[in-house]
């Protein structure tokens, strides 16, 4: 079967906190043919895994990485790579995120009030210009 994810079933894979829905989570991500993970689910999972589960910049990176990396795993891997890309810089992963997303539906740069998104961005390779540039 073809599946998209929620993110309380990716969540419950990473953190264990609940034995019996972790081993369920574990076994449906397994037994399924593929698994879809949308990019608001991937935004979710890691604002969950940092908020309120308090993991650090690295068990966050680790926790996607395993995700992406298990091979039944379909979601916008080009978004998700600059968004750790982003966030091993010390930025903020959705901000990643949106500027690689933006740039693959035809946007030529990701443009913020942010000055430390638009420095991140620029860091990691992507065009980003700060909004009072453009005024």
């Amino acid at each position: 079967m073809k599946i998209t994810a929620d993110t309380n079933l990716l969540v419950r894979v990473a953190t264990g906190d609940d034995d019996k829905q972790a081993a369920t989570a574990r076994q449906i991500l397994m037994t399924a043919e593929s698994v879809i993970v949308p990019l608001p689910c991937i935004l979710e999972f890691v604002w969950v895994l940092r908020s309120v589960y308090g993991f650090s910049r690295d068990d966050v990176a680790g926790a996607l990485r395993a995700l992406i990396e298990s091979g039944k795993v379909m979601t916008d891997i080009v978004a998700v790579r600059a968004g750790l890309r982003v966030h091993a810089a010390g930025g903020d992963f959705a901000d990643g995120i949106i500027a690689a997303s933006g740039a693959g539906m035809g946007a030529e740069t990701f443009v913020s009030f942010d000055g430390k998104a638009v420095r991140q961005i620029v860091l990691v390779g992507l065009p980003a210009r700060h909004a009072g540039e453009l005024a």
